[in-house]
């Protein structure tokens, strides 16, 4: 089909042509209910303590500690039915002033892991605060979502021109996956999104005790940012958003976007490698990038075996990529990685890189959930970490970024205009613009997303917050921090990190101490201030140049 319509999706995101608009645009959007209406009772959620304890799985740090919040399926009606979201934790090493929030991203990432993992770059943050995480609604150990068995879910992948030429079919195996995604998931399925999952961070910020929410979110963890001092402007303390996603564009424009931010960090990789004998595209620049596009679909003609079940892609490769070019760190692994498959067919560097993180591409798997996975996620419980299924991160993506936007293709102009909506993404991109509209088009007969993001996520009323903006971010473009922070109004302060990668703290020693001065001490650079790319000078500047 457009492309292997697997599970496997990717990450981030995107701007793009009022052609996709139009093309992509759904009737109607769905009333926002009315602030006239009498609210729900839902003092028991409020009123939890959470028993925090050692943290299960041998890969976990001993001072890492766990514990778990309940909150309702429907905040519409709490009386329906609950559910457990899992929190994780380091203790301050000191006199403790609260709790920072963690959210690494996604969506559909897993906080618990990923702090257990990572969480020795977060720790300086313990000098004031306790250092807490979650798994949102959906993901990971919190009624995970899936969509089964992954190649099940989309009937069989056939060639790349078969849906072009045949758009009925490909309509139907979209609905196919949708409706098999649906029976997977259970009933959080249709509760999912970052509305719901910005009241269930406010639950979260009453059982640690805060009277206000101190939040450092990265990637899609700063629309979830944004959505809470939207719901809960008062409850808004220290705010960093870091990688700042758009509020306001369709997921149409996003992938376009996002597909030409991944073009220009290939490129960037390629002007590296060519300069490199080992580099396993050669060292003719112009060369390198059709070489590039040809492994692609060779790759996609004849995927590479890597165990009796499952084969890897064209499609895997550019998931694979998007993970590994978000940091120049990955670089050198990179060009070793492609090295093995290109040489050899050796698919075990690349798929080192499918692995999954902080907002990343998903682990390929097709294990079905388990009899005791699907009894524990029907009763609302915390899942245990083996029985997580192992496409719960692109399940999930899909799943809160079609709940998140209320545009849907419409299926009778998808028909007609498919191959310019497949040229559209593909100027954008030749390697990654196939891979982006089979996102888009994953949305296809799931229920219609929320009005509430783009209509009510602005001029909001809250604290300062602090939003960093790389410049080279091939994820969430430095524009889309522009634009975030002229529509949440004047508490937005933009630091304009001009370093390259996907968010800034984790890679840039100047952002790291900007956001941590504001976080621990509530010292936020002047408006306007900048961090250098080169890294010789960790000082911040005042003045931001182009």
């Amino acid at each position: 089909m457009l492309a292997k319509l697997s599970t496997r999706l990717a990450v981030r995101r995107c701007a793009g042509t009022g052609f996709l608009a139009l093309a992509l645009l759904g009737a109607g959007l769905p009333a926002t209910a009315s602030t006239a209406r009498p609210q729900p009772d839902l003092t028991r959620f409020y009123r939890q303590k959470p028993a925090w304890t050692a943290c299960r799985g041998s890969d976990m740090p001993k001072d890492l500690q766990c514990a778990k919040v309940t909150v309702p399926l429907d905040y519409a009606r709490p009386r329906a039915g609950t559910l457990d979201i899992a929190l994780a934790r380091y203790r301050a090493t000191g006199k403790s002033q609260g709790s920072v929030v963690l959210n690494f991203g996604g969506p559909g990432g897993q906080g618990v892991s990923e702090l257990g993992t990572d969480g020795r770059e977060f720790l300086d943050l313990t000098n004031g605060y306790d250092v807490v995480t979650f798994d949102p609604r959906g993901v990971g150990r919190s009624s995970p979502v899936s969509c089964g068995d992954g190649a099940g879910a989309v009937a069989g992948a056939t060639d790349d021109t078969a849906g072009i030429d045949h758009p009925q079919a490909l309509l139907g195996q979209l609905k196919k996956a949708a409706d098999q995604c649906a029976r997977y998931s259970g009933p959080v399925l249709s509760h999912i999104g970052t509305v719901n999952a910005s009241r269930d961070l406010d639950v979260i910020r009453q059982a640690l005790g805060d009277k206000k929410l101190n939040y450092l979110g990265f990637s899609y963890g700063t629309r979830l940012g944004a959505v809470y001092a939207a719901q809960f402007p008062h409850k808004v303390g220290r705010f960093v958003l870091d990688g700042v996603d758009t509020l306001t564009e369709p997921l149409s424009e996003q992938g376009v976007a996002g597909a030409e931010g991944q073009q220009t960090a290939l490129d960037d990789f390629l002007d590296w490698c060519t300069t490199d004998i080992a580099c396993p595209f050669g060292q003719d620049r112009r060369a390198a990038g059709d070489r590039v596009v040809r492994l692609v679909r060779s790759l996609d003609a004849n995927p590479v075996p890597i165990d009796p079940a499952d084969k890897f892609s064209g499609q895997d490769l550019v998931g694979a990529l998007g993970q590994a070019l978000y940091s120049k760190r990955s670089w050198p692994s990179l060009e070793r990685a492609l090295a093995s498959l290109a040489q050899d067919g050796d698919t075990r560097g690349v798929l080192n890189f499918a692995s999954g993180g902080a907002g990343l591409p998903a682990l390929p798997g097709r294990a079905r959930p388990t009899a005791a996975h699907k009894e524990r996620r029907k009763g609302g419980g915390l899942v245990d970490p083996q029985y997580i299924p192992a496409d719960n991160l692109p399940a999930a993506l899909m799943a809160i970024d079609c709940a998140d936007d209320p545009d849907r293709p419409d299926a009778a102009r998808l028909t007609k205009d498919l191959k310019n909506l497949l040229a559209t993404y593909e100027q954008a991109s030749p390697v990654f613009g196939r891979y982006r509209l089979t996102e888009l088009l994953m949305c296809y007969g799931r229920p219609r997303g929320t009005d509430f993001i783009r209509d009510r996520v602005k001029n909001v009323d809250t604290a300062r917050m602090l939003l960093v903006g790389t410049r080279g971010d091939p994820a969430t473009p430095y524009q889309w921090t522009v634009e975030t922070a002229a529509r949440l109004g004047s508490s937005a302060v933009v630091l304009d990190n001009k370093g390259d990668g996907h968010t800034g703290y984790t890679s840039s020693a100047c952002v790291h101490r900007e956001v941590d001065d504001f976080l621990l001490y509530g010292s936020l650079p002047p408006g306007g201030s900048s961090c250098p790319a080169d890294g010789k000078d960790w000082s911040a500047t005042t003045g931001s140049d182009d």
